[in-house]
C-alpha cells in the first residue's frame, strides 16, 4: 500500500514510518518544513511532500495517489489547540476523499465516562469528524498512556520519579490505567492499514491494568530508585500541572492537560478492545534501558531516538543527601512554584 503519514515528525508517525518501510509499503511522509525531514534516518527512503493542515488545498495536494491515510496529529503546547485540530481533521477527512483513499486510521485516546478534560475532548472531537464527514472509513485505535522513551506521557512518569525522591499522592491520581507499548501501538496501526477497511473504533490497549500509583512504582523499580509518596488529597489540577511541568522541564500546557485526565479511569472496554503482546514492566524496561534505536529500520520503537525533543531521556536523577528536610528539598525544586502549593506542602508536612 501507499501509505500517507501526518505527524511525520511526530513520536508516533517517526517510528511507524520505518515499520511500514519494513513491511515492504511505500510512504509518502507529510512536513510542514520538508528541509526537516533530513532529520530522519528514513528520510531517503519515503516521498517527502509539503502538507499543512491548517491548509485545505495542500492537505488534498499532499495526499494525492496515496491509499491510506494515517491521522496522527496531535499538539497540546499551546491554548486554541482543540479549535486547530478540529480544522485540521476536517481538512484531512476531505483530503483523503479527494485522493479515493480506502481508508484512515487515527490514533484516539481512551474516552472515559464524565466530564473531560480538554486533551480527551479534542481526542474524541476529531474521532468524530474524522467518522462524519467523509465517506472514506475510518478505523480509530483509543488509547491510554503509551509507553515508549519519548511518549510525553512516559516521559512525564520518568521525570518525576527522577527527579522528586517524594512524589505527591493527590486523591485524584488513584484511578486505574491500562498502558500500551509503543511496539504494540506501530505494530497494530499497521496491520490496521493493510486490513479489510471497517468504521468506527476499538480501544487500544496493553494486558496489564494498574492505578496510577502502581505505574508510578512500577517506573521507580524499573530505573533503581527508592521513592515514597506524600498524600496530598486537596492538591488541584490547576497547581500540579504547572508545578510537574516545572520540575520536568515539560511544557506546561501539555503537562496540565495530561494531567487533567488522570483523574478518570483509562482502561479499555473488554468487549472492544485490541489488547497488545508486551506488558507493562517490560515496555518501561526496554524504554529505559535500551539504545535509542526508536526510529532506525531495525531498531526497537520502545526507544528513544536523535529527533525526540530535548526533555526526553534520562533527567538526571536528584538526590541530594545534604538537604535538610523533605520540605527543603521540594522548596529547592519548586523555586518559583505557586505558593499555594508551598502552604500545602508545609501543611501536609507539618
Amino acid at each position: 500500500m501507499q501509505a500517507f503519514v501526518s505527524g511525520a515528525s511526530g513520536y508516533v508517525g517517526s517510528r511507524l514510518i520505518p515499520s511500514l518501510l519494513g513491511a515492504g509499503h511505500s510512504v509518502v511522509a507529510g512536513f510542514r518544513d520538508p528541509a526537516k525531514a533530513s532529520g530522519y534516518a528514513w528520510a531517503d527512503q519515503v516521498e517527502v511532500r509539503p502538507f499543512d493542515l491548517q491548509d485545505a488545498d495542500s492537505a488534498r495536494a499532499a495526499l494525492t495517489g496515496c491509499e491510506v491515510g494515517y491521522f496522527l496529529v496531535h499538539s497540546m503546547t499551546s491554548s486554541g489547540y482543540v479549535d486547530r485540530e478540529a480544522e485540521a481533521a476536517r481538512n484531512f477527512a476531505a483530503a483523503c476523499e479527494a485522493a479515493g483513499c480506502r481508508s484512515m486510521v487515527y490514533l484516539s485516546g481512551i474516552v472515559p465516562e464524565g466530564e473531560l478534560s480538554d486533551h480527551l475532548t479534542s481526542r474524541l472531537q476529531v474521532e468524530e469528524i474524522l467518522t462524519e464527514e467523509s465517506p472514506v472509513p475510518v478505523m480509530v485505535f483509543r488509547a491510554a498512556v503509551v509507553l515508549g522513551a519519548g511518549s510525553t506521557s512516559f516521559e512525564l512518569i520518568r521525570r518525576l520519579v527522577q527527579r522528586m525522591p517524594v512524589l505527591p499522592a493527590p486523591q485524584w491520581l488513584d484511578h486505574r490505567v491500562q498502558p500500551v507499548a509503543a511496539a504494540d501501538v506501530v505494530r497494530v496501526l499497521i496491520e490496521a492499514g493493510e486490513s479489510t477497511p471497517w468504521n468506527g473504533h476499538r480501544d487500544l490497549v496493553g494486558p496489564t491494568v494498574l492505578s496510577y500509583p502502581e505505574l508510578i512504582s512500577l517506573f521507580a523499580e524499573e530505573l533503581g530508585l527508592s521513592r515514597t509518596s506524600l498524600p496530598l488529597p486537596d492538591l488541584s489540577y490547576d497547581v500540579a500541572g504547572p508545578v510537574m511541568a516545572k520540575i520536568t522541564g515539560m511544557p506546561e500546557n501539555t503537562v496540565t492537560e495530561l494531567v487533567k485526565s488522570m483523574g478518570h479511569d483509562m482502561v479499555g472496554d473488554p468487549e472492544n478492545s485490541v489488547v497488545g503482546r508486551i506488558g507493562a514492566r517490560e515496555a518501561v524496561r526496554r524504554a529505559v534501558t535500551g539504545a535509542p534505536t526508536g526510529t532506525a529500520a531495525d531498531g526497537d520503537r520502545q526507544t528513544a531516538a536523535g529527533s525526540d525533543p530535548d526533555w526526553v531521556g534520562d533527567a538526571s536523577v536528584i538526590d541530594e543527601p545534604g538537604l535538610r528536610s523533605t520540605l527543603g528539598h521540594w522548596r529547592k525544586l519548586l523555586q518559583g512554584a505557586p505558593a499555594e502549593l508551598q502552604e500545602r506542602l508545609r501543611r501536609a508536612l507539618g
